[in-house]
């Protein structure tokens, strides 16, 4: 290679990328915009509703809350703390002990100040009811350690310790409360999610007979990686059901051909979490279809789905929205059952739900429509909150001598005025591999 091409290549690698190509910085301005809308047109509220008159979050080098990213990041050496103060017209928001690029350039927070000056700001403001993360429900709302607690406590005094409640409800309608901004956020990441596991799928990724279960999910993990985007649950679940159940997980297990196999996973982006699951079949050799009874199946807990997404619309509680979606489903003929026990009745698709709240984290914050989030399916179900639309439904089927087959759909939704709308495109078929 000659002296000039060198030359040329060096001043080429050392030129910036444009801003329209850098990454990095095109997903911290989406990032600030988010924060500073969420602070603009959520916060308040959300202050206002569970009557706190200032709010604040503590983090350590090493031990950094739940929010830290919501927060806007930034560098903690020791203690540091963002403290949000109810106003007449707004919420004032300071950042003590939290430097950096950051937090510092988004025009998010009206003062940064060192860590020593907490508890001079927090008299000056002499507030009622003071805010901090601690929860016994939501572990995102619960970041405060015993030790910070009890740092806390000593900071400000006994008089303004006796002011401390649990910031649990607020941090809740504070992340599930969504703006444009982050259903627009989410979208994306719903979409790269569906296009990965649509692609572990197929035949790019699976060879039967060759091909094992751990093969597909490290090739998904690669692809996160590639893309840079988080994991919702770690490892993604790629598994094989069969008639007695799911028989291997993510395992070195090889895909041979009649094998049911499913994908249970999510994707990390711009803070936002999905969860979602799909359906593929192995054909035999000479096969050309997926077999009838699958199939039945399948269409089975499809109209379980459609009924769902007609039933459920924005409630005083989430518990009413799903027990009025529970009534109409079972008015279709469908059966009510606990998860994974399905009825020995061939003549009956039995049915679970778990649609729950998603968006920060896979599980996410927020009114639950699930059985296992007892503590908010007491919450409001307002238009805005986004939930992933998660049911399993078990039906006979003659190629497995009458077992049932467990179909597990889920994909991400937002609750509107008008009901259930989607995200992207939801699964609407079990996919074949070649």
């Amino acid at each position: 290679m000659s002296r000039l091409l060198l030359l040329a290549l060096s001043l080429l690698l050392a030129v910036p990328a444009s801003t329209a190509a850098q990454e990095a910085r095109s997903r911290w301005e989406r990032s600030c915009l988010i924060r500073q809308e969420k602070f603009d047109l959520v916060l308040p509220q959300a202050m206002a509703d569970n009557d706190i008159d200032l709010w604040i979050v503590v983090s350590r080098e090493g031990d950094l809350d739940p929010l830290w990213e919501a927060m806007g990041r930034g560098y903690v050496g020791g203690w540091a703390y963002w403290v949000f103060t109810q106003r007449e017209d707004r919420v004032e928001r300071a950042a003590f002990g939290v430097g950096g690029y950051g937090p510092e350039a988004c025009p998010s927070y009206d003062h940064f100040g060192s860590s020593d000056e907490l508890a001079d700001w927090v008299r000056e403001r002499d507030p009622e009811r003071i805010g901090l993360n601690m929860a016994e429900s939501i572990g995102g709302a619960d970041g405060l350690s015993h030790t910070s607690f009890l740092h806390l406590q000593e900071l400000l005094g006994p008089e303004l310790s006796s002011r401390f409640v649990s910031a649990e409800r607020l941090v809740s309608d504070f992340r599930a409360t969504r703006t444009a901004s982050e259903l627009a956020a989410f979208a994306e990441a719903a979409e790269m999610s569906r296009e990965i596991a649509d692609r572990a799928f197929s035949n790019e990724v699976i060879t039967p007979g060759v091909t094992s279960l751990e093969d597909v999910a490290w090739w998904m993990r690669d692809q996160q990686l590639a893309r840079g985007l988080g994991s919702s649950f770690d490892m993604p679940s790629v598994y094989i059901t069969g008639p007695e159940g799911v028989e291997a997980v993510s395992t070195d297990r090889i895909i041979q051909r009649g094998d049911l196999l499913m994908i249970d996973w999510g994707v990390g982006y711009l803070d936002f979490y999905t969860d979602m699951k799909r359906v593929a079949y192995v054909l035999q050799e000479g096969e050309t279809e997926v077999p009838a009874g699958f199939r039945h199946a399948y269409e089975q807990a499809l109209a379980v789905r459609d009924i769902m997404k007609r039933a459920i619309r924005p409630r005083p509680t989430a518990l009413q929205a799903v027990e009025e979606t529970w009534d109409a489903i079972e008015a279709a003929g469908f059966r009510r059952v606990p998860f994974n026990e399905p009825t020995d009745d061939p003549a009956t698709t039995d049915v679970n739900l778990g649609p729950h709240s998603v968006g920060n984290w896979g599980h996410g914050v927020g009114p639950s429509l699930a059985w296992f989030n007892p503590t908010r399916q007491g919450y409001e179900l307002r238009p805005g909150t986004l939930f992933s639309m998660e049911l399993f439904a078990y039906t006979s089927a003659p190629e497995w001598d009458g077992a049932k087959v467990r179909i597990p759909l889920e994909d991400d939704a937002v609750v509107t005025e008008r009901g259930v709308e989607w995200l992207v495109p939801p699964a609407d078929r079990i996919r074949r591999i070649r």
